[in-house]
C-alpha cells in the first residue's frame, strides 16, 4: 500500500508541475496573439494609406507601370511562413499541404523561400526543394528585420532570373475558429492589380493630386506596398501560430485536469482500502481476544477457590468483591434476614 501511495503522490506532483508549465505557455501564447493582432491591424492601416497613394498615382490611364510583366516561362517565387517551434498542432502541415496543392496546378516552375525550420522540413518531405529557411521572429519588433532579409534573398543578384512573380502562403486567424492557410498573389503588379487599386474609393470629394515625379512616387509606393504586404502576412502568421499554440495548450490543460481527477479518485480509493484493511485487522484482533479461553468473557473454567475472583477465602477484599458481584437478595430473603 505504501509503495502504491508513494507512486500516486509522485504522479500527482508531476501532473501539477506539468500543468504549471502548460499554464505559463498558454499565458505567453495569449499575449503573443494580442500583440501580433495589434501589429496586423497597424499594418492594415498603413497598407490603406499606401493604397490611397497608389490610387492618386494610378488615377489616370496614362500612369506609368510600376513593374514589367513577367515572361511566361519565368519561375514563380513562393514565400511560405511557418514556425520554428512545436506545440502548434497541424499548423505547419496545413500550410505545407496548401503549397503543394497550389504548385501542382501551375504550369510554371516555382522557387520556394521559407520562414521556419519546421515547415521547411515538411516541404522537403513532400519532395520539394526550398531554399535555406529564415528564422521565425519571436516578437513583433523582429518582423521588420525578417522582411528585410526575405526581400534581400528574393532580389539577390545571384537569383536568376530576377524576381517577377511572388505568391505568399501563410495562416490567417479567423473569428471563433482555428487559423487556416491562405494564398496571396503579391507580384506582378499587372493590369489586374492596377484595376483593383483604382477601384479603392477615395475618402473625400476632392480629387487626389501628386507632386513631383509620378514615376518615382509610384516606384516608392510599390516598394512600400510590397513591404507592408509581407509584414502583414508575417504578423498574421505569428498571430495564427500563437492561436494554434493556445488551442494546443488548452487541450493539454484539459487532459492534465482529467488525469489529475483520475489520480485523485485512485488516491481516494487507495486511502479507503487502507482504512478498510485497518478496520478489518482491528475487528479480527478483537474477535480473537474475545474468543481467547485464557481471559475472554466466554471462558468456561470453574471458578478458583476463594470466590468468583479467586484469592484466599480469608482475603477480605476478595470477599467484598464477591459479595459485590452477587445478585441482590429477593424480597423473601430480605424479610427473613430482618427477622
Amino acid at each position: 500500500m505504501s509503495e502504491a501511495a508513494s507512486l500516486l503522490r509522485r504522479r500527482t506532483r508531476a501532473a501539477h508541475d506539468l500543468r504549471a508549465v502548460v499554464h505559463g505557455a498558454k499565458a505567453l501564447a495569449a499575449s503573443g496573439v494580442r500583440s501580433c493582432e495589434q501589429a496586423a491591424r497597424a499594418a492594415e492601416a498603413y497598407a490603406q494609406t499606401v493604397r490611397l497613394g497608389l490610387v492618386a498615382c494610378l488615377g489616370d490611364d496614362d500612369a506609368p507601370r510600376p513593374a514589367p510583366r513577367p515572361t511566361p516561362d519565368a519561375p514563380v517565387d513562393v514565400l511560405v511562413f511557418g514556425s520554428d517551434q512545436g506545440l502548434v498542432g497541424q499548423f505547419n502541415e496545413a500550410v505545407a499541404a496548401a503549397v503543394v496543392d497550389a504548385i501542382g496546378g501551375w504550369s510554371r516552375p516555382a522557387r520556394l523561400w521559407v520562414v521556419g525550420r519546421r515547415v521547411h522540413q515538411r516541404l522537403v518531405d513532400a519532395g520539394l526543394s526550398p531554399a535555406d529557411p529564415l528564422p521565425t521572429p519571436v516578437m513583433v519588433s523582429a518582423i521588420t528585420p525578417l522582411i528585410g532579409q526575405a526581400l534581400a534573398a528574393l532580389d539577390a543578384p545571384e537569383t536568376q532570373p530576377p524576381l517577377s512573380a511572388l505568391h505568399v502562403f501563410h495562416h490567417r486567424p479567423g473569428p471563433g475558429a482555428l487559423p487556416a492557410p491562405v494564398e496571396r498573389r503579391v507580384l506582378p503588379l499587372d493590369g489586374a492589380w492596377r484595376a483593383a487599386v483604382r477601384a479603392t474609393p477615395w475618402p473625400t470629394r476632392a480629387a487626389p493630386e501628386t507632386l513631383g515625379d509620378r514615376s518615382a512616387t509610384l516606384q516608392a509606393l510599390a516598394a512600400e506596398y510590397l513591404f507592408v504586404t509581407l509584414f502583414a502576412a508575417c504578423a498574421d502568421s505569428l498571430a495564427s501560430e500563437n492561436a494554434s499554440r493556445l488551442a494546443a495548450m488548452q487541450r493539454a490543460e484539459r487532459n492534465i485536469d482529467e488525469r489529475l481527477e483520475r489520480l485523485e479518485r485512485a488516491a481516494r480509493r487507495l486511502r479507503q482500502s487502507t482504512v478498510d484493511a485497518e478496520l478489518f485487522d482491528l475487528l479480527a484482533g478483537f474477535e480473537a481476544a474475545t474468543d481467547d479461553p485464557r481471559g475472554g468473557p466466554n471462558r468456561t473454567d470453574p471458578a478458583p477457590a476463594g470466590g468468583a475472583l479467586g484469592g484466599s477465602p480469608d482475603d477480605p477484599d476478595a470477599a467484598r468483591a464477591g459479595r459485590a458481584r452477587e445478585p441482590p437478595p429477593g424480597p423473601r430473603a430480605a424479610v427473613a434476614s430482618a427477622r
